[in-house]
């Protein structure tokens, strides 16, 4: 796809911020026809360094809690009062598995490339997240999957930059399916796979990081071929 509204974050004070395979572009195509109103309170959950919290202000004009447990949030938020144009955005240093918000306080809830890491557990939206939401609220998923499920035979050009321990984070889009289909009080709306995968790998390979530098060994020995991004839309019951 063409990221039209990600050519304007190809800068470094944007792309230095990334912990993955491009966040900007990610939110982009997750945020594709997506039916959340200007102005809505949105939580970004598992926010990292803020790029999608400020491409979901910027370009959608929420109010966005950007919720992390591995960032900082006074520095995310001189990050946040320096470039958010339009919304808002509040930083905030949280643990996925125990929210410090009101319940049914956000509208909706975006979660790019860091549900698979809290939120694998079947139990996990009804107990930790959806009573957050309001009623008919929506939440939007960007998760790194798998084509098919390789837990039983991983291959080795996974295993290249990964262990199997840190490969268990990632399983295919049935996975995550018949996790979701267990919530009560959350419904699916769309689960498909994303056309985002190569081009946000190759972003993330450009960056001076070490854990891109890792991951490299993997993707240039062909790991993509097993990999994929999975969008999953869900509402409030």
């Amino acid at each position: 796809m063409k990221y039209v509204k990600s050519e304007k974050y190809n800068d470094a004070k944007f792309l230095n911020r990334i912990m993955g395979p491009n966040t900007i572009k990610l939110t982009e195509e997750l945020m594709l026809n997506n039916e959340i109103a200007k102005g809505s309170n949105v939580l970004d959950l598992g926010s990292g360094m803020g790029v999608s919290s400020v491409f979901l202000a910027n370009e959608y004009g929420f109010s966005v809690t950007a919720c992390d447990l591995w960032s900082e949030a006074q520095e995310n938020q001189m990050f946040f009062d320096e470039v958010v144009k339009q919304g808002s955005v509040k930083a905030v240093k949280a643990d996925a598995l125990a929210l410090p918000f009101e319940n049914e306080c956000f509208d909706a809830v975006v979660s790019v490339d860091s549900y698979n890491y809290f939120g694998r557990n079947d139990k996990y939206l009804d107990e930790h997240l959806m009573p957050y939401v309001k009623k008919d609220g929506l939440v939007y998923i960007s998760v790194t999957g798998m084509n098919k499920d390789l837990h039983d035979n991983l291959p080795d050009e996974l295993l290249l930059s990964w262990s199997a321990e840190q490969l268990d984070y990632i399983h295919d889009m049935d996975y995550y399916k018949s996790i979701m289909e267990k919530s009560k009080s959350a419904k699916i709306v769309d689960i498909k796979v994303m056309q985002s995968n190569n081009e946000v790998w190759e972003d993330w390979l450009k960056m001076d990081n070490e854990y891109a530098k890792n991951d490299e060994k993997s993707i240039r020995a062909g790991a993509l071929k097993y990999l994929n991004f999975i969008k999953i839309v869900l509402q409030k019951k």
